[in-house]
């Protein structure tokens, strides 16, 4: 396959470009409605136990953590990384195809097929993902970057709350399994659409790393900027993902949600997350990326707070609301923490750096979701368990927020410990 380069940017190529990664995300969203909104509610239908919501949650994430590690092995038998997504690409899409293939297999191994299902497919994800950030980094320039993030952000959510509504009004009229079945097939079908888009980009090429990268590649975790972005992506991902699992099967088992509503709990936190967006950027200018991410932090918190006080269905359209608006601008604002941390770092040894901040964010998706499972899984009230999840929340902003001073406290008990042994 070949691919069509340019030589600097130029503001025609620019434009298509942003348009093209924000196509990819609309159609992306689309099929995403899918398995975000509905497989742990599929598999809730299918007897699956809280350790295994927690498994399908987490498993993928420790797959994508050895996958990661083959993009940089990946990216160099191809030209550009345009040809080096095309088959990482299409095989991270089969996450949708391969769950309605779920009914061909008898009831008792069909909560393990789904979580199959939704590991297989991180093997290619995992390559694809450092090569696709690397990608919009040669496609757009550095300050179109966070514009462009929030435009995906945006139109992401839209797309998600969209099929998240038609999902699930189809979901509770057709006949079960079949509702899913086709879902799945849909949801296939647009994934396809997204990475046509892909596809279209023309990327500038980065210059070759030299050598001597080769060999140091622990480098980046010698920087303080890069370690501290490291410890902000891994606390707010462990509590975010703490709570994963735990809130379909609380509003499911707790206070009988039906498909319907599931849908209608999506679309309050996605159209939130919309709104929040056209916001992010002003907001990160006022107070700075990385208080921006404690801040967000703080409000997933209270959402959880809210999740687990609910009495009744409606009230926690209100936590989904700020669960989605805060999350995503957690989301947002730590990129542009990991943008900064690396701003000097040049394009061609930017891999490293970014394969690293993927693993990291991996362990601790890993990690979170089987907190909350086991916990569950344990018996405890699963009013308790969001209880803990939305204590460990607030602990991860607060960590955030004071992180310059627990830095500073923690570089000096290190110094006087090695000053004491001489």
């Amino acid at each position: 396959m070949s691919t069509t380069t340019m030589s600097s940017f130029n503001p025609k190529v620019e434009r298509a470009n942003y348009n093209h990664l924000v196509m990819d995300i609309v159609w992306f969203g689309l099929a995403l409605a899918a398995t975000s909104r509905f497989l742990s509610v599929y598999a809730i239908r299918l007897g699956a136990t809280p350790a295994d919501l927690g498994w399908l949650t987490a498993l993928p994430f420790i797959v994508l953590l050895g996958s990661n590690l083959l993009s940089t092995w990946w990216r160099r038998h191809y030209p550009d990384s345009i040809s080096a997504l095309f088959w990482p690409a299409l095989g991270m899409r089969l996450m949708f195809l391969l769950p309605a293939l779920t009914p061909l297999f008898p009831p008792h191994l069909q909560p393990g097929w789904l979580i199959l299902s939704a590991t297989l497919p991180a093997i290619p994800q995992g390559i694809s993902s450092t090569i696709f950030v690397v990608m919009m980094r040669e496609a757009v320039p550095e300050n179109a970057l966070t514009r462009l993030l929030s435009q995906r952000s945006l139109w992401m959510n839209v797309a998600l709350g969209g099929a998240a509504l038609a999902f699930g009004f189809w979901l509770e009229k057709a006949p079960f399994p079949l509702n899913y079945q086709i879902m799945f097939l849909v949801a296939f079908l647009a994934a396809l659409l997204s990475q046509i888009h892909v596809l279209r980009i023309r990327v500038q090429p980065a210059p070759a790393a030299p050598q001597r990268q080769a060999a140091g590649r622990a480098r980046p975790l010698r920087e303080g900027a890069f370690q501290r972005t490291i410890v902000i992506a891994l606390v707010i991902h462990m509590g975010f993902f703490a709570l994963i699992p735990v809130t379909p099967l609380h509003l499911v088992q707790t206070l009988g949600a039906s498909e319907g509503f599931v849908a209608l709990f999506g679309i309050s936190e996605l159209a939130a997350a919309a709104v929040i967006c056209v916001f992010i950027d002003r907001m990160a200018r006022r107070v700075g990326n990385r208080a921006l991410v404690g801040l967000a932090m703080i409000g997933t918190a209270a959402a959880a707070f809210i999740l687990a006080a609910a009495h009744n269905l409606p009230v926690t359209l209100l936590a989904g609301a700020l669960s989605g608006a805060s999350w995503t601008v957690a989301a947002i604002a730590l990129f542009g923490v990991f943008t900064e941390s690396t701003r000097d770092v040049p394009l061609a040894e930017t891999t490293n750096h970014t394969i690293i901040y993927h693993q990291v964010i991996y362990i601790a998706a890993f990690i979170g979701p089987l907190i909350g499972s086991s916990l569950a899984q344990a018996g405890l009230n699963l009013v308790l368990v969001m209880l803990i999840g939305a204590l460990l929340r607030l602990t991860a902003g607060g960590v955030v927020l004071k992180l310059e001073a627990l830095w500073a406290l923690a570089t000096h008990r290190s110094a006087d410990r090695a000053y004491r042994r001489f």
